[in-house]
């Protein structure tokens, strides 16, 4: 099934799949594929960003569970305070998912790792995010993946698509 992506401002998408079948103006986009299901975005629709830090933030920092504000509050932990948590690998996997939460929260659609911890790289692999060896700047390519995010005219991120799956969306 064909969706189209239709931003406040500047070009529209049209996703099939995992992939970017078109980019455009909304109205040719619309008359070309009439049957698609149409999103509309009160925002403008763009590459996302590479999280050159990613290894930073998945492995070396602790997301508290929100379950766990009272005591450890809600900012991630690092060093002498991460280094003082019983981080199982129960807890390491968990606070891997919140972590990859926070970064599609931060219109992230491509990770530089690589990633030494198992319980990351699962929660990676299962997002579909791709992982870089180096830092570049995504593209949106026709026939490519279909990885993009919205921006709000605030510059605050109102929605993250990997691989055609929606998988941030500001509430």
């Amino acid at each position: 099934m064909l969706t189209l992506h239709v931003p406040a401002t500047g070009d529209a998408l049209a996703v099939s799949g995992d992939r970017l079948a078109a980019l455009g103006p909304a109205a040719l986009l619309r008359a070309e594929h009439p049957t698609a299901r149409v999103r509309e975005w009160d925002g403008t629709v763009g590459a996302g960003r590479c999280a050159a830090e990613a290894v930073a933030v998945l492995e070396h920092a602790y997301h508290p569970d929100p379950r766990e504000a009272d005591t450890l509050g809600t900012a991630p932990l690092t060093g002498t305070a991460l280094a003082a948590l019983d981080l199982t690998a129960t807890r390491c996997g968990h606070s891997a998912r919140r972590g990859v939460q926070r970064l599609l929260a931060d219109g992230v659609t491509a990770l530089v790792g690589p990633f030494t911890r198992p319980e990351v790289r699962t929660a990676v692999r299962r997002s579909g995010l791709v992982v870089l060896t180096a830092p570049r700047d995504p593209e949106l390519v026709t026939g490519g993946r279909a990885d993009f995010t919205v921006t709000g005219a605030d510059g605050r991120c109102l929605a993250t698509v990997v691989a055609g799956r929606l998988l941030y969306r500001a509430r």
